[in-house]
């Protein structure tokens, strides 16, 4: 069996724990150096998942923005964007959102279900993988292990985060605090309740805590204990 991928979380916050507010607009909780640093982030992983929750709400490209760090993946012997993917148990995905038409290489997760819904539209578009009745978190990652992808890079949305995390399968989190307070109870989240690993006295490993203009990034290690360190 192929090696699972890395896992990183990648998440900005509120000071309460939102990643985005209730308005039809998006939330800029990220300034523009956090902003590069995410997009280094990306140049250095494999392949970027979100939810299809998220692609709705934002409608993200998802790419590599800077041509420096583009030239550089190919210098390596990459494509010049990471591999996109996205999860979908209904099937339910719009194939005129600018995930598709951006970049290179895309794949659906999804269940037996949303598979018959996707073939047919995304054909040339994106590679659909049924993962059977339901979605499997840890099947998803011994199939992009077997793409050949090393880091994964996960970009939301809550319930995405939610799950990876509450499944053990998280190996690092990048959260960037934001200076704002969003405040609204119907406000997504960054968790969800749902029993994580080792449960509420469990303590992550702090990797680093570093000041981007004016935001804090908090780097942890899920899989180690904080006592240990």
């Amino acid at each position: 069996m192929s090696r699972r991928p890395y896992v990183l979380l990648s998440v900005a916050v509120s000071i309460d724990g939102h990643i985005d507010d209730i308005s039809p607009e998006r939330l800029l909780l990220s300034n523009t150096a956090d902003f590069d640093r995410v997009d280094q982030v990306r140049a250095e992983s494999d392949a970027i998942l979100i939810g299809a929750a998220t692609m709705r709400a934002d409608n993200p490209r998802l790419l590599v923005n800077s041509e420096q760090r583009r030239v550089d993946r190919i210098a390596r012997g990459l494509p010049a964007y990471p591999m996109k993917v996205t999860v979908t148990g209904s099937g339910n995905l719009d194939p005129n959102l600018k995930f598709w038409h951006h970049g290179d290489k895309k794949v659906i997760y999804t269940t037996d279900t949303g598979a018959e819904k996707l073939q047919d539209t995304f054909a040339g578009l994106a590679d659909v993988v049924s993962l059977g009745s339901q979605i499997d978190f840890g099947e998803l990652l011994d199939d992009l292990g077997g793409r050949g992808v090393r880091t994964l890079m996960i970009e939301g949305g809550g319930r995405i985060h939610t799950a990876f995390l509450s499944a053990g399968l998280a190996d690092e989190i990048h959260m960037a605090i934001a200076p704002l307070v969003v405040g609204e109870v119907d406000a997504p989240r960054f968790l969800y309740p749902a029993t994580y690993p080792g449960g509420s006295t469990r303590r992550m490993h702090l990797e680093e805590a570093r000041v981007v203009g004016d935001v804090v990034l908090l780097r942890y290690k899920p899989k180690i204990d904080g006592a240990a360190s």
